[in-house]
């Protein structure tokens, strides 16, 4: 009977091929209809059934059928977030909270990511299934989850119960990428490679991404170029990691190999180049694709094109054209748009077009830490030590935190995090007298700190202080000791980086003779010899 109804007329809705059977309904029955329409495009049908059969009439009377663990995975493969999270809160109504956490196939998928994982601790052997359930959930969390998927995975291996395929090293490889761990990415290759697991277009993806991440783009450059299948979501990890990486003529060269291979163009695929363009300093090509992207690509522009375009021409010095752009574009601007502009005034001295942005920018997003900060930077650079003074009483009175400075180094395959003035590593004695090194070589080199990075009104003496500590500044002097020579090292930083720090680098990588791969928020600097790939154009 199953059989049957699964091969009944897909014009006949769902409900109907089971209440009119000559069978009395069962849920066994309801699960191999659910089964045959658990995709999103029958997903009201499937729900139509799930209703019909499992909840109670508004008379109160019992359901026709009682769900069971069979039930509730087919509909969440089919549902999106806030659908799941509805049929997760019933699993627990009609299965209970015990029953629902100990299954290995439906605790995975229920409520959210902490109740997920309280969930899945409770499961006494986990398959392979139940893991990627989980790491994929991670994967989708809006925060950060790096560090606890790679977490995971280390617990899975050191278990030795299951083996993991490619769904659970897609996961990892992305975590990889986030944290800049490129030693644990290179072992995940490894494995793919060794247990002959399928290199499929969207494991493809997560290594052009995770290599480009970590600073080899190198090495993302050889996957993509040896990968057999390459779709739209490939070429955009490609494009986007060229525009991280400052290759903006290489990126436009392979946006015009992508359209010559007749794969699809995206709004993404739109965005790295744009963003290609900002980074390279190649206004006119960007310019010149943001304006036909509507006429020869069909693609609208959104918020991000705008914003992009807004910064690629604020970094270029041409303020008062951003400007106009923001005044004329059909959408109202967000507050990475002003920020943009505001940066950039400060960097290019206008110090009057950046006070009217200042005061936009107050009334888009009044809450915002990282605002507060560059509007008191503008004040300092101004001299205006009140208004400087003022912003950061603001903050303190709304109980806005500033983002501390992080830095993340790689050093076999173990991970380090340094906080600005941070003293709680356990060589953090050695670190700070190989700062002290570092600054007397520097200085007799010439390097004079820039001390307008510094935010407070304070003597210059202080101000060359506070600069020497800040994050970046301690993972370097670690790597120089705990590193062979000659080794790059590889900084992850969570905040833009200053001036500067971004000079210290490139004499530092000429004084010790050591490159330094350092990726900010917004792109990567390769330091070598002195110089840096960015051309100090950031």
């Amino acid at each position: 009977m199953s059989l049957l109804l699964r091969l009944a007329s897909p014009a006949l809705p769902i409900s109907h091929r089971l209440l009119c059977s000559s069978l009395p309904p069962t849920t066994f029955l309801a699960n191999s209809l659910l089964f045959a329409a658990s995709s999103p495009r029958c997903l009201p049908s499937a729900l139509s059934l799930y209703s019909l059969l499992s909840l109670s009439s508004p008379m109160s009377s019992p359901p026709l059928l009682r769900p069971n663990a069979f039930t509730y995975p087919l509909l969440f493969r089919a549902a999106p977030p806030t659908v799941a999270l509805a049929l997760a809160t019933h699993s627990v109504k009609f299965l209970g909270a015990h029953a629902a956490s100990c299954d290995r196939v439906l605790g995975p998928c229920c409520l959210t990511i902490a109740s997920c994982r309280r969930v899945f601790d409770r499961i006494a052997c986990p398959d392979l299934p139940a893991w990627n359930a989980l790491l994929s959930a991670y994967m989708r969390c809006a925060s950060s989850a790096a560090d606890a998927i790679l977490e995971l995975f280390s617990r899975m291996i050191s278990l030795g119960t299951v083996r993991p395929n490619e769904i659970t090293l897609v996961a990892v490889i992305g975590a990889c990428g986030e944290l800049g761990a490129l030693g644990h990415g290179v072992w995940a290759h490894t494995y793919l490679v060794k247990r002959q697991l399928a290199i499929n277009r969207i494991v493809t993806t997560a290594l052009v991404e995770m290599y480009a991440g970590c600073g080899r783009l190198d090495l993302a450059e050889h996957v993509f170029a040896t990968a057999s299948d390459r779709d739209t979501r490939c070429y955009n990890a490609m494009l986007q990691g060229l525009a991280a990486h400052g290759h903006g003529r290489a990126a436009l060269d392979l946006f015009d190999r992508m359209r010559g291979s007749g794969v699809p163009v995206d709004g993404v695929t739109i965005l790295s180049v744009l963003c290609s363009c900002a980074h390279a300093e190649l206004v006119d090509e960007g310019l010149e694709y943001f304006d036909k992207m509507e006429i020869e690509f069909g693609i609208e522009p959104r918020i991000e094109h705008y914003g992009c375009v807004v910064d690629m021409l604020s970094r270029a010095g041409r303020l008062d054209d951003a400007e106009k752009l923001i005044h004329e574009m059909p959408i109202v601007p967000n507050a990475a748009i002003y920020r943009s502009l505001i940066r950039a005034c400060d960097i290019h001295g206008n110090l009057e077009l950046g006070e009217r942005m200042i005061t936009e920018l107050r009334q888009h997003d009044p809450d915002d830490s990282g605002n507060h900060v560059l509007i008191a930077n503008l004040y300092a650079r101004m001299n205006r030590w009140e208004e400087a003074k003022k912003t950061r009483k603001e903050m303190k009175s709304m109980g806005i935190d500033k983002s501390p400075g992080s830095s993340l180094l790689d050093m076999n395959g173990v991970l380090h995090e340094f906080l600005v003035g941070d003293k709680t590593h356990p060589a953090s004695k050695e670190i700070y007298t190989m700062v002290e090194e570092i600054e007397a070589r520097l200085s007799e080199h010439g390097h004079r700190s820039s001390t307008t990075s510094v935010l407070f009104d304070v003597e210059e003496e202080d101000k060359a202080d506070t600069l020497t500590y800040h994050s970046e500044r301690l993972a370097i002097p670690f790597a120089l000791i705990a590193s062979d020579p000659g080794t790059p090292i590889r900084i992850i930083k969570n905040l833009r980086v200053c001036a500067d720090c971004h000079e210290s680098a490139k004499l530092v990588s000429r004084v010790y003779g050591r490159e330094i791969v350092m990726r900010d928020r917004t792109r990567f600097h390769h330091f070598r010899e002195g110089e840096c790939s960015c051309g100090d154009f950031w």
